[in-house]
């Protein structure tokens, strides 16, 4: 990529909640960082514990449904303005940048601008909230693969794909899909999934708050249709999702349905770091 004088723009994943799950690469990235554009859900933990106390620090949450969420575009618009004046920009995704993200727009806009970028990985969500449900994904004589979906529209898949889904010994990893989970479950049953496969609704995966929801297949939504599962939630259909009431080793606190993740209140107003408080005035 050509040098410019354009300020650095490093897109970093956060992981799935437990602060500690952050890589080292990206806790280095932001004690230097200048400013930080964070995502909702990204633990405040690792905002407190990491960022550069002099870096400005802009939420940018998106929580489509409910709340406020910061367009896309505004994002764009915000990492091209702070390139401009700052030395290094860092955006802060949780999870993983990879997986279910909007990255391919920040990319094309910092591409087009000619502003320098790098890609920091981080644990997704599914191998968090696998690990801390105690559900080996590829677990042996379980499963030999795995599907990564969502399931937040319900008709963004056809027929001929839910019959493929249904019918497949592969472990099936939804993102965004608990507010749909009914409809989703039937869809499967009808195109004759096997009904000892199991479901586990992993709620808050990694945090403090974390709460684990499994039954067969069969049986899920006679046991929890009637929930509405908090965000972030990630459902596991397949035979290794039965392992969970085995090995499922992390038991976060019942606090009556609790938040880790704040709802987003407001969208894009700078903040001073050392202070977590004091509104940032721009002198440019």
């Amino acid at each position: 990529m050509k040098t410019t004088n354009k300020g650095k723009v490093v897109i970093i994943g956060a992981g799935p909640g437990d602060p500690d799950l952050i890589t080292i690469k990206a806790v280095q990235y932001l004690q230097k960082a200048n400013v930080v554009l964070v995502d909702r859900l990204v633990s405040e933990v690792i905002l407190k514990r990491y960022v550069n106390p002099n870096a400005i620090i802009i939420p940018v949450g998106k929580q489509c449904r409910y709340g406020l969420s910061t367009a896309q575009g505004t994002i764009n618009t915000l990492l091209i303005q702070y390139a401009n004046t700052h030395a290094l920009v860092v955006r802060l995704k949780g999870g993983d940048v990879s997986f279910f993200s909007n990255v391919l727009d920040e990319l094309e806009v910092l591409k087009n601008q000619a502003i320098p970028f790098e890609i920091v990985p981080g644990i997704t969500a599914a191998s968090g909230a696998a690990a801390y449900a105690g559900i080996p994904l590829t677990a042996r004589n379980y499963a030999t693969a795995i599907r990564f979906l969502t399931y937040y529209k319900t008709n963004i898949i056809t027929d001929s794909a839910w019959h493929d889904l249904a019918i497949t010994n592969d472990t099936l990893v939804w993102y965004m899909s608990s507010e749909t989970l009914e409809p989703l479950i039937e869809q499967l049953r009808l195109h004759g999934i096997d009904e000892q496969k199991w479901v586990s609704v992993i709620e808050q995966a990694t945090t403090p708050l974390q709460q684990v929801y499994s039954a067969p297949i069969r049986n899920f939504l006679l046991q929890f249709g009637t929930m509405q599962f908090l965000s972030p939630s990630l459902v596991i259909i397949g035979r290794v999702a039965s392992l969970s009431q085995q090995f499922n080793w992390f038991n976060g606190e019942n606090t009556q349905q609790s938040l880790y993740f704040p709802q987003v209140t407001a969208t894009a107003e700078p903040y001073l770091h050392h202070s977590l408080m004091q509104p940032y005035v721009s002198r440019t």
